[in-house]
């Protein structure tokens, strides 16, 4: 029998041309376990899960602990080896659904994909509520449950610490050694100069756009063209890029599939910035038993287990927060009395979910005629559309001035999430003078319960034209979920400490 051989090198280019095949394919099978387990890749990912995993456990027992032993400070008596003996106790099952739970969430994934703190809030209290759970089948008893809300709290505060210590060091670390994602951006039109934008501000896991191939010819507008579709293979050659960026929702599904295999071939990872329809998709609901499959966008709305767990995770917040904003409430309720004539808290009609009046708590701010005063001043409006903002408004008090600059008049409507009239988060309700001016297709706001914070705080809140703040109020309805909620709540901290956009 002859003998044959295989020759991988194409004849024209040789073997060290730029277009010769690569060596490495994300397709091969994988290597012996040895060889496996001695590569450096591996090697990081699992010294970068078991440090995360060490400082989860430390949080998760340093929160029970604390929990435990304030409570012993508080009741007394004070007793240290009790405390560690109930920590000992818990500590394994909480931290074992803590790791289970985590992993879901990709909290030990690589760096440019893993979560930040809102899906660690997240996914701590989703531990809690099991572990509850739990407890309650198995019929323990308890005289109190501070120890599954205070060692929330706490593993909240210990755990996030731990890992925001964690991605600084480590973030530092890639930052010194000049670490930074290489991507190639593909598509045609303004879509890739839009996610371009996009990645140029991301800090957490710094992108470098090497260049894009277009489609069709465009102008570079500050990135350089690699070439057209037929030059990918040697772009990816020379480039050394780790990501091609698909930035195109209308992307030919021929391409797409011979992009993916000249990537993959290389060690490429693909990538796809998704379109509007895509992100809904994420929302849709297949209908069987048609001969085309079909997908229902369902209406945004919060029901079943999205809204036991928005309005659970709202009571808790708000009588966290009234009881340590307390002596606060009290002083500016003070404040407010001794500064000028008028009630403490004003009452504001406002509409809420569905479009149904509530009274909006807030400090007043204002002289009592200062609704009267409004139609005189309706021609020096600085805001758009439906709202009415002026910067310098004659009918604030000093005491007013202050609170609206640092939203601190916004504090009472905390009562008003207990009530049932509000979330923590949510579209920010408009006064009935501002939404009887909205259009029909406007109203779409109200399919959700109104917020105390929302997406127009943390992202420029009165600098913004009121086109942005609708469309910023549809995207939030649209893209819901607990860890946007944390999300946003967390942000909307350093929005009010630095003023940006508030009058």
């Amino acid at each position: 029998m002859p003998e044959t051989t295989t020759n991988l090198t194409p004849p024209e280019t040789g073997a060290t041309s730029p277009l010769a095949l690569p060596t490495r394919d994300v397709r091969r099978k994988r290597p012996p376990a040895l060889s496996f387990l001695l590569r450096w890749e591996t090697a990081r990912k699992v010294m970068r899960v078991a440090t995360l995993m060490a400082l989860d456990f430390a949080g998760v027992s340093l929160g029970i602990f604390t929990a435990l032993i304030l409570k012993a400070a508080v009741v007394g008596p004070l007793n240290w080896e009790n405390a560690l003996t109930g920590t000992k106790d818990v500590v394994s099952f909480a931290y074992l659904l803590t790791v289970l739970l985590f992993a879901r969430s990709q909290l030990y994934a690589d760096r440019p994909v893993r979560p930040g703190f809102s899906r660690i809030i997240a996914s701590l209290f989703e531990v809690t509520l099991v572990a509850l759970i739990f407890a309650l089948v198995n019929g323990e008893e308890f005289q109190s449950y501070y120890v599954f809300y205070g060692s929330l709290f706490f593993c909240c505060v210990y755990v996030s610490l731990f890992r925001f210590g964690y991605e600084r060091i480590t973030g530092g670390l890639l930052r010194a050694a000049g670490y930074r994602r290489r991507a190639i951006l593909v598509g045609s039109g303004r879509h890739i100069d839009d996610v371009a934008t996009a990645l140029s501000e991301t800090t957490s896991s710094p992108v470098e756009v090497v260049g894009f191939v277009s489609l069709v010819r465009r102008p570079d507008n500050g990135l350089r063209s690699l070439g057209t579709m037929d030059d990918m293979p040697r772009v990816l050659a020379q480039e050394r890029v780790q990501e091609v960026i698909i930035a195109d929702p209308d992307f030919p599904q021929q391409r797409v599939v011979e992009l993916v295999d000249q990537c993959h071939t290389r060690g490429v990872n693909v990538l796809v910035a998704p379109s509007t329809m895509e992100i809904l998709m994420h929302q849709a609901e297949f209908v069987p038993g048609q001969t085309v499959p079909l997908f229902e966008l369902k209406p945004p709305v919060f029901e079943g287990i999205d809204y036991a767990l928005k309005r659970t995770f709202d009571l808790v917040v708000a009588t966290l927060l009234i009881v340590a904003f307390s002596p606060l409430l009290l002083a500016l309720a003070l404040a407010v009395r001794l500064s000028s004539r008028g009630p403490v808290i004003y009452r504001s009609t406002r509409p809420g979910i569905g479009g149904a009046p509530f009274h909006c708590f807030k400090f007043r701010t204002m002289l009592t005629d200062a609704e009267q005063l409004q139609a005189d001043l309706e021609e020096v409006n600085e805001a758009s559309g439906a709202l009415f903002k002026i910067r310098d408004d004659p009918r604030l008090t000093r005491i007013g001035r202050f609170l609206r600059r640092y939203s601190l008049d916004e504090l009472p409507q905390l009562v008003n999430v207990l009530r049932g009239d509000m979330s923590l988060v949510g579209p920010r309700p408009l006064p009935m003078r501002d939404f009887e001016k909205l259009e029909e297709w406007h109203k779409k706001r109200y399919l959700v319960m109104p917020g105390l914070t929302g997406l127009w705080q943390v992202s420029g809140r009165a600098e913004l034209n009121f086109d942005d703040l609708v469309r910023l109020d549809f995207l939030y309805l649209e893209r819901w979920s607990i860890s946007l909620d944390l999300t946003i709540l967390l942000k909307t901290i350093p929005a009010v400490i630095t003023r940006r956009g508030a009058f």
